[in-house]
């Protein structure tokens, strides 16, 4: 994942006398000296191109951090200033635009994230009687998440080899490459329990000591691709599936950007599958769609009413 990046420093308090410390005058902080040009007009040329190519709508509050990751690609390509750089993908240099994105995608994720929907994915996956049961993960960051649904259909059939196939995609494909090898610190499965992780991850040893590998039968539940979700046609993605896992991903998008996406899934969807969305994330201007079922979880709105464990 890409951790958030950090803030610079706060300014010393000032107290009631308008002193900082030991009493001097309190200095104005200094603006942050920066290394390449960075206007107004750059950063909104930026914005317009990342959301016109990948759906995402950075807020105004964003600036500084498209400046940091972007400057590095500018050190990286032997460049003066943002201009020659946004003129770079106006000209339609594939690779760099690759790298664009990846740049400015924020992939936040963790094992069983939001627990509750493993526990109605495997209520789900229990009462449908199609085989094999399909999951589409459409934002799979660096593999946590489809792993998870791995893990969770093992343990509905009480088999490492359930009758289950995930697909798993990103926008990010240095995301995916992380997902596919499912090599993680161990840090990253410290808050599993000691059962799952006996049963589905193998500790590293010697150089890779600190490092856990999920098993290869998880591995292999798995096929991996680049969707852009924004994209007229997911020639990747085969349906009809039992269950998509859309989770924390829309909140990026706009409610117009929102609905196109949505409106895409519902022929992938089985007229009884479900859709799972993110905590913070609503679909009421979609009611034409997808109907909540609660717990951020939804089904197609031309399906008859049917409630699911829980919600």
């Amino acid at each position: 994942m890409k951790p958030p990046l950090r803030p610079p420093s706060p300014a010393p308090k000032v107290g009631a006398g308008g002193t900082a410390g030991g009493g001097a005058p309190a200095l104005p902080p200094l603006p942050l000296a920066r290394e390449f040009h960075f206007t107004g007009a750059d950063f909104e040329r930026i914005r317009q191109l990342i959301y016109k190519h990948a759906g995402i709508s950075l807020a105004p509050i964003k600036q500084d951090m498209v400046y940091a990751r972007l400057a590095r690609r500018l050190r990286a390509l032997g460049l003066a200033t943002f201009e020659e750089y946004i003129a770079r993908l106006e000209k339609g240099d594939e690779r760099e635009w690759e790298t664009f994105v990846n740049s400015l995608t924020t992939n936040l994720t963790s094992f069983f994230r939001e627990s509750h929907h493993f526990d109605i994915l495997k209520k789900q996956i229990a009462e449908t009687a199609r085989r094999p049961f399909r999951i589409w993960c459409s934002a799979a960051s660096t593999g946590e998440e489809a792993y998870s649904l791995a893990i969770a259909a093992c343990e509905t059939f009480g088999s490492l080899t359930p009758p289950v196939q995930i697909f798993a995609s990103d926008i990010d494909t240095n995301v995916l490459r992380t997902a596919q090898q499912g090599v993680y610190p161990i840090e990253r499965v410290a808050r599993l329990d000691a059962e799952r992780l006996q049963k589905f991850f193998l500790k590293g040893t010697g150089v890779q000591s600190g490092q856990v590998r999920v098993r290869q039968e998880l591995q292999e539940l798995i096929g991996y691709a680049r969707v852009n979700l924004l994209d007229a046609q997911w020639l990747q993605v085969k349906g009809p599936l039992d269950a998509i896992f859309c989770r924390n991903v829309m909140i990026y998008f706009d409610k117009q950007t929102q609905y196109g996406i949505l409106r895409k899934f519902v022929p992938l969807l089985q007229p009884d599958g479900l859709l799972y969305a993110g905590h913070s994330e609503s679909f009421f201007h979609a009611a034409d769609l997808f109907r909540p079922l609660g717990r951020t979880v939804y089904e197609r709105a031309d399906r008859a009413h049917a409630a699911v464990g829980g919600a």
